[in-house]
């Protein structure tokens, strides 16, 4: 707490010399509006607002944009000056010759509408809009422009974005924090519960719009998720007519192909998409060398298990959607999506046990021959319906939500031990896992604005999870090679959980100078669980305070500092308390823990964002995370485990536990440079030191220094023209009990547009001087070892085809009946 309130102090100091250095600005007088999206009338929320001298070259006052794109400047002394509007991707705004005096104080701008920076023509457009944007409570990275992402999948974009990192294998972390809450278009879907990591590589770059990067939600959002929050916007066109695009992608390691059509008439649009996508098979050699003591016998065993699998992906998506703007106040919108994500693993290799006495003599020395195989598929159906409602007073708005989403899930593996010298099994099993997963979110929000300087909003919402699952287990018969139903290490499982929740925050300006917004949420917890051969297990239902706060200024010449502070959990899912011992590896075991207690972190950070009139920006954020129940991985080695009827012999069963507590302190340096009109330069430095206390009987006290590193490069060669390079590098992570491996990754693209800039052909290459990355894990634990060599094939090349069609319109947006921000008239003209 002393590091939190040192860095209230630095902001409040801060925050006073910025309102000292305004103080020659104070009057009586004020200027007042509302910027909006010239396109589509939707609010620019964030935008610069600059009061300067007639000439622009002195700068008198200025402040920022709220949500709803509204703005006021105070005390302002007499004369005349120049409102200048300034935002990335668009274009920059001016007013000239407001005069403000004693018998004119107040000049309201009215609805000011931002001219994006798009070349309109009759059939295209052709947007310039910056890739990443800064927000004071989010970070927008706007996919559809990033070029050596387009034949890729979802993670080949994610892995660019500040302060998220995704390994080789598709996890995803947000500045060092996996529990992250992912959305589909703002809203929870059951399939990122699946497997986040199959779902994410198989939503092709192409159907993306933006992605969106919430650090520390506010109290709107759901407490879920100790990481914070990303949410993926899919394309979706809001244009008058009937347009849409095609983009196909092949190449040495994925393949893609989504369709985009979107239709609009009046107040009446509907969208549709249906995308594809598939990873080639690729082949992963692993090492694995595992020493273990037996703490009865004092007898060491060494276990050397070499071997390779063959990994291949696959996956498709479809979605359908209507909007109808019923009148000005009312407007409704549906959506349904359907997903499908499937993967096989088949593996063989070879494993040497060797055991030595106290003294190190031989003891017994024997080889096997393994054989594996997983498969896995996940259907997900989603839908949902959302009103909204706007009344006549300025930023007053009821909406209400419901969405749905079901899944249907299936997993099965097998595997096979043999003696090197025998052609029969000695030891095998098969396993299937079907079940279904369902949620279901009834919410309501409404906004209240208080004055002309507050905002009240408040809402309610319900969750429902029901979840059913089978675990079927046949164990190898030796005598016959077949296999018997085992009834001790087969389930069934039935878990359902119930969050209610209520939320409140304000939003209000302090001291004139900073705007500051204040919420607290309450969630109520119910779960309960049924094990087929356990009975019922009952958890003790639970309430949830979820407080958030944000402080910002805005200085002169674009300067923004903000110190925001959040509180989240991390409800364990049915699948970490789900007791089913999963023995694909027979040595290898992994399982779930039903005493799992929910995560809980606290997060502060202070924030710096500097734009530059040449496009140049950089942003800078020191924070802190300190998590206490911390759920990790963590293994522990058994000279033999019973599992049923079964008894597993010099075996690691690794389970996810709360570990304990662990800090983070970190720091992010993101920064874009216009180093020529032609050549853009796009960098991101990350690094935080982590500290963990683990409380149990084989951790301890473990600190260690992470960091992270990337440079993208842009050179728009001609006006059709554009290459880029972009190179990524993640320091070992470190968690409770070992380093987790590094990884570095570069891919260099090109694309050239034709037939109007309506088409264009992009060539990329990921990797393409080592065909293999390799990456080294170890474990450390009570009485083993465990140290893990994998060489993934990751080199690749692809080659992406676009093309947009159809005839676009954007016409004007239908007024309010009645507007509290009339149309601008300058006085004194």
């Amino acid at each position: 707490m002393g590091r939190v309130f040192r860095l209230i102090i630095c902001f409040l100091l801060l925050s006073y010399l910025g309102k000292a250095q305004n103080s020659e600005a104070k009057g009586k007088n004020s200027i007042s509006g509302r910027i909006l999206d010239s396109l589509t009338g939707a609010p620019v929320s964030y935008a610069s607002i600059s009061l300067t001298t007639p000439d622009g070259k002195r700068e008198i006052n200025g402040t920022t944009t709220d949500d709803a794109g509204t703005f006021k400047l105070d005390q302002i002394p007499d004369g005349t000056f120049r409102l200048v509007v300034y935002f990335v991707g668009y274009k920059t705004g001016f007013i000239n010759q407001i005069t403000l005096s004693g018998t004119k104080p107040d000049f309201n701008l009215g609805n000011y509408k931002l001219a994006s920076m798009t070349l309109l023509k009759q059939v295209n457009i052709t947007a310039d809009k910056t890739l990443i944007e800064n927000h004071i409570d989010k970070m927008v990275y706007n996919a559809e422009n990033d070029v050596t992402s387009q034949g890729g999948v979802a993670t080949d974009i994610l892995k660019k974005i500040p302060d998220v990192m995704v390994d080789i294998d598709g996890n995803v972390e947000l500045q060092g924090n996996s529990n992250i809450r992912f959305l589909i278009n703002g809203k929870p879907s059951s399939m990122f519960g699946s497997n986040l990591a199959d779902v994410l590589q198989t939503i092709p770059a192409s159907q993306i719009k933006s992605v969106e990067v919430i650090t520390s939600p506010g109290a709107k959002y759901d407490a879920e998720g100790t990481g914070g929050i990303i949410n993926i916007i899919l394309k979706k066109s809001t244009a008058q007519g009937i347009n849409g695009n095609v983009s196909l992608s092949g190449g040495t390691r994925l393949e893609n192909a989504s369709l985009n059509l979107n239709a609009k008439k009046g107040s009446f649009g509907a969208h549709g998409f249906f995308s594809g996508n598939a990873q080639l098979p690729s082949t992963v050699l692993s090492d694995v060398n595992r020493t273990s003591l037996d703490p009865l016998s004092n007898q060491q065993t060494f276990t050397d298990q070499k071997g390779s699998s063959t990994l291949t992906r696959n996956g498709y998506q479809g979605g359908v959607g209507a909007d109808w703007e019923i009148n000005s106040r009312n407007s409704i919108s549906a959506n349904a999506l359907f997903n499908y994500t499937g993967n096989s693993n088949n593996g063989s290799g070879t494993r040497t046990t060797l055991v030595q006495d106290v003294s190190g003599n031989n003891l017994n020395s024997m080889q096997d021959l393994l054989n594996t195989k997983n498969t896995s598929t996940a259907k997900v159906f989603d839908y949902n319906v959302e009103y909204k409602h706007t009344f006549p007073k300025e930023g007053q708005e009821l909406s209400a939500l419901f969405n749905s989403s079901s899944s249907n899930n299936y997993s099965y593996y097998e595997q096979g031990q043999q003696h090197s010298y025998s052609d029969s099994l000695y030891n095998g099993a098969k396993g299937n896992n079907p079940g279904t997963e369902k949620e279901t979110d009834v919410s309501i929000d409404y906004a209240q604005p208080i004055g002309k300087e507050c905002l009240l909003e408040t809402g309610a919402k319900a969750t429902f999870n029901d979840i059913s699952t089978a675990s079927n287990v046949y164990l190898l018969y030796p005598g016959t090679q077949g296999y018997d139903f085992s009834n001790s290490q087969s389930l069934n499982f039935h878990y359902l959980r119930q969050v209610y929740a209520g939320y409140g925050s304000f939003k209000f300006k302090l001291f004139d100078f900073l705007d500051v917004k204040l919420g607290c949420r309450y969630e109520y917890t119910e779960h309960n669980a049924t094990f087929s051969n356990s009975g019922d297990y009952t958890f003790a239902p639970y309430g949830t305070v979820v407080p958030s706060g944000a402080i910002s200024h805005t200085f002169k010449n674009k300067q923004t500092l903000k110190l925001l502070y959040s509180y989240r959990i991390e409800r364990p899912d049915y699948r970490e308390l789900n007791p089913f011992i999963n023995a694909t590896d027979p040595q290898n075991l992994t399982a779930g823990n039903v005493t799992l207690r929910p995560e809980k972190a606290n997060r502060v950070e202070l924030g710096y964002y500097k734009s530059f009139e040449k496009g140049g920006s950089i942003t800078v954020s020191l924070f802190a995370r300190m998590n206490t129940d911390d759920i990790q991985p963590y293994t522990r080695y058994y000279s033999a485990y019973q599992v049923g009827d079964s008894t597993y012999h010099n075996v690691t069963v690794s389970v996810r536990d709360n570990i304990g507590h662990e800090n983070n302190y970190g720091l992010s340096i993101s920064g874009n440079i216009p180093i020529t009109s032609k050549l853009n330069l796009r960098t991101n430095v990350s690094g935080f030191e982590r500290y963990i206390t683990t409380g149990l009987n084989s951790g301890g006290d473990i600190h260690g220094f992470n960091y992270r590193l990337n440079l993208n490069a842009t050179w728009q060669v001609t006006s059709t023209l554009v290459a880029e390079a972009f190179g990524n590098f993640n320091s070992p992570r470190i968690n409770a009990q070992g380093t987790m491996p590094s990884q570095t990754t570069y891919t260099f693209a090109f694309r050239k547009q034709f037939w109007h800039k309506n088409a264009s052909i992009a060539i990329t290459a990921t990797n393409p001087f080592s065909e293999y990355v390799d990456q080294k894990s170890n474990i450390t634990g009570t009485d083993f070892t465990l140290v893990t060599d994998r060489q993934l094939p990751y080199r690749s090349f692809g080659l992406n085809f676009t093309y947009k069609f159809g005839k676009m319109e954007f016409k004007k947006s239908k007024e309010p009946e009645e507007n509290n921000l009339p149309e601008p008239s300058i006085p004194g003209n």
